[in-house]
């Protein structure tokens, strides 16, 4: 990389954001990263991620469409459910040190990867801008109530605008900051829940009358809880590199993600069951419902939930674009600052508040399938070892055919066709997302096993950090 000299009262060589970069983003420029978190870190970066406003106000979908203990219920199975798929991912990131779209040059070649990383990259974008939108519109609705002064748009910036900040600090800025607002977040809705069973008992949550005509119904609520679990899983092998052991990455996870999204989406069902038991006509993934119901400790909840969670978004983001290409030809904080600022401006369009749960279904539609394909190709095909010509940007084992890997690349265009037809087309009795992966998955492996393509003797396994 060509760096501009210092002058002579300058220090070390290369330009200011040069320095800047080494200092803030460092290790993130350089590939694989050899993690040293343990299993409780883990949990508290993961709990901290997913306890967040979109969660929580997913939950808010279900009620009354369907009833509170079912909801409840399908909250807990889908999650169980789609964690698997996140550990066996997050796993991947912590044998290799890599992150996930990195990973993706395993199955679908060095350059057939650039077509997953700018998906990835679009949709982290997407959720960058609705949960800055959710931060700032929830703060507006505070500061309007004190003061009488309004603007969602300016609030929604500055919201956004705290979180690169934080972002650009990378995954050692993330390591020392989620754990804690983790904890205050999980205090403060363990006293948002002791709000709602104290003034109405369970039994009236039980009881609540189910509204059929909101559309809602058990296979509905399993296919989004599950759809976004696949959203997560786009971070996980981010999240688990950071993990010292393959253990402290498969428990940390599992516990930290289901603990943050039963807790979230449970208590968004039973915030929205409870402005019904309150009287109130219910609006589903409106913020300031359910905070002019529970008061500033749940706004407090929303707007540090968008700091944690947003934070790893945008972390996601520059590390999907640094990782796709090797040998530092991008830096980790130029590519923050840029795609930082990209994300302020979306930050402001918040008539795309209107459109999450398309924003979801496309995210289950695009990425399912994709997962499949890299659990099939990393632990059955080349049984668990990617070598270091991952790391390359030209040639390989994992060149494929000028850089791509056609059929893996074919399997995902079919995958994303199931998904669509089972979503918007046909009905399936057990959702779109179960089905499209087990297609996928199917479908991916028998090529694998047809061409002959399943390694047979696997190269020994290093973490690929050894070769940087």
């Amino acid at each position: 990389m060509n760096t501009v000299p210092t002058s002579t009262t300058g220090q070390g060589s290369g330009s200011l954001l040069s320095r800047l970069s080494d200092q803030l983003g460092g290790d993130e420029d350089h590939g694989p990263i050899k993690g040293t978190l343990s299993t409780g870190r883990i949990g508290m970066i993961w709990l901290a991620a997913n306890l967040v406003v979109t969660t929580l106000l997913t939950g808010t979908l279900f009620v009354p469409g369907v009833s509170w203990p079912l909801a409840i219920g399908l909250i807990v199975l889908g999650s169980v459910v789609g964690v698997v798929v996140l550990v066996l991912i997050g796993n991947m990131g912590t044998r290799t040190g890599l992150s996930t779209m990195s990973l993706t040059k395993g199955a679908f070649g060095l350059r057939g990867s650039l077509l997953t990383t700018a998906a990835n990259v679009i949709i982290l974008m997407g959720w960058c801008w609705v949960q800055a939108m959710l931060a700032g519109v929830t703060v507006n609705y505070l500061v309007e109530e004190f003061t009488g002064y309004s603007n969602p748009i300016l609030f929604s910036v500055l919201c956004q605008f705290l979180v690169v900040c934080l972002a650009i600090f990378g995954h050692k800025g993330i390591e020392k900051i989620e754990p804690w607002l983790g904890l205050v977040i999980l205090l403060i809705m363990f006293y948002i829940l002791y709000t709602a069973f104290s003034t109405f008992s369970p039994t009236a949550f039980i009881n609540l009358q189910i509204d059929t005509e909101l559309g809602w119904n058990g296979v509905i609520v399993l296919d989004v809880v599950i759809a976004t679990v696949i959203s997560w899983t786009v971070l996980s092998a981010e999240m688990n590199r950071l993990a010292k052991s393959q253990t402290a990455g498969v428990v940390g996870s599992s516990i930290g993600y289901l603990v943050s999204t039963i807790m979230s989406m449970g208590l968004g069902a039973t915030a929205i069951a409870y402005v019904v038991l309150s009287g109130q006509e219910p609006r589903s993934f409106d913020p300031t419902m359910i905070v002019s119901a529970f008061g500033a400790p749940l706004a407090i909840v929303i707007f540090l939930s968008v700091m944690a969670t947003n934070t790893m978004v945008v972390y996601g983001m520059v590390s999907s674009v640094v990782g796709i290409l090797p040998n530092n030809k991008i830096r980790f904080l130029p590519a923050a600052v840029v795609l930082g600022l990209i994300s302020l401006i979306g930050s402001s369009w918040l008539a795309m508040l209107d459109q999450f749960t398309s924003f979801l279904t496309l995210v289950g539609s695009l990425f399912v399938p994709v997962f499949a394909i890299m659990i099939v190709d990393y632990y059955l095909v080349h049984k668990r070892v990617y070598d270091h010509d991952i790391l390359l940007d030209h040639g390989g084992k994992y060149w494929y055919r000028h850089g791509f890997n056609y059929p893996a690349l074919l399997i995902w265009a079919a995958g994303v066709g199931i998904s669509v037809l089972l979503t918007h087309i046909f009905t399936s009795p057990i959702g779109a997302t179960i089905p499209t992966f087990g297609i996928t998955f199917v479908l991916y492996y028998g090529w694998a096993v047809l061409t002959n393509a399943i390694v047979r003797q696997p190269a020994t396994y290093v973490h690929l950090s050894a070769d940087k």
